[in-house]
């Protein structure tokens, strides 16, 4: 097991398979509580919806080509909900789920603040596993659910730069 230095903390990553649905996906439990409590226990609705809006917006983006390499990459309280690949590029993407828009689109909900707390986990991700000929992106995925019984994606591409990052 390898330490990655993150300010004045270092955290240790031991990778174990994922409690969601998404065959294949590993999570990277970084600084968990050790009362985490099951997906299958969840009560809050709204954890439950964003849940599944990230096993869909998995689905979509394997179905252009994208392999996910991790679900739910942590670091504290602060996540990356997928990071996917498509040599050799490499995607770090906020999903939004919404059961409506009366409260603004999916995708008006990721502000600077959420921004820069995405950019921080993925630096540890970049760290701790990239390669020297990666090229990084931050990507938007929106899910809102349509009067149908189905749901809207609308996928942004490179949303969002920070400087320095090839």
């Amino acid at each position: 097991m390898r330490g990655v230095k993150v300010g004045r903390a270092l955290f240790y990553c031991r990778a174990q398979e994922s409690d969601t649905n998404l065959p294949g996906v590993r999570l990277y439990p970084w600084a968990m509580s050790s009362e985490r409590i099951p997906v299958n226990q969840w009560t809050d609705p709204r954890h439950v919806r964003g849940l599944r809006g990230e096993e869909t917006a998995a689905a979509f983006l394997q179905s252009l080509g994208w392999y996910i390499e991790a679900h739910r990459f942590r670091l504290g309280r602060h996540d990356v909900d997928l990071i996917i690949r498509k040599d050799p590029i490499i995607a770090f993407v906020e999903v939004k789920t919404r059961s409506s828009q009366a409260f603004g689109a999916p995708l008006e909900a990721v502000g600077w603040r959420k921004q820069g707390a995405v950019a921080r986990v993925a630096q540890v991700w970049r760290a701790r596993f990239g390669r020297p000929w990666d090229v990084y992106r931050f990507d938007l995925v929106g899910l809102t659910a349509d009067p149908g019984g189905g749901q809207a994606i609308e996928h942004v591409e490179d949303a969002w730069r920070l400087g320095g990052w090839k």
